[in-house]
């Protein structure tokens, strides 16, 4: 692996990190809208995360680097595979008969988001986003250490 695939690899899961927050922050944004463009209330949307595929590999290259066992899992990053509505978690029903949602018994379903669930899952992704922002940084420290010393610095 090269220093351009590293560089590569990191900037990928910033970019992934960076969708996760924004749609972490669109389920916060929604978490007491009680109404959609098609009637429903808001559902929570988690993001999926799947290996990036390196779209120019040759056979001979794939085939090289899966013979070994230790090569197999070298990866090329990760991309955001999409994300889903959340229809496992209920939502949260709540009695409030003055609200121009409610049904005919008086109660109004809210988005089934709660916030602490996406404040954790918040900073879960800056934290990841973290560390890969300090792997690139460490990963151009070293190359810049290694234009340096071939040029007679040190």
């Amino acid at each position: 692996m090269g220093v351009y695939d590293s560089f590569h690899i990191n900037a990928s899961g910033m970019t992934a990190e960076r969708y996760r927050m924004d749609v972490i922050a669109e389920n916060v944004a929604n978490a007491n809208t009680t109404r959609t463009k098609d009637g429903t209330p808001y559902r929570r949307k988690v993001v999926t995360f799947q290996e990036r595929q390196d779209p120019v590999a040759s056979f001979n290259s794939m085939l090289a680097s899966n013979r070994s066992k230790y090569n197999r899992f070298v990866g090329s990053g990760v991309k955001v595979g999409g994300y889903y509505r959340d229809y496992s978690t209920d939502l949260t029903m709540v009695y409030d008969p003055s609200h121009p949602d409610a049904d005919e018994n008086g109660y109004v379903y809210y988005p089934n988001v709660e916030i602490v669930t996406e404040m954790t899952n918040l900073i879960d992704a800056s934290r990841a986003y973290e560390a890969n922002a300090t792997a690139f940084n460490t990963t151009k420290q070293i190359a810049l250490a290694g234009l340096d010393v071939g040029r007679g610095g040190a």
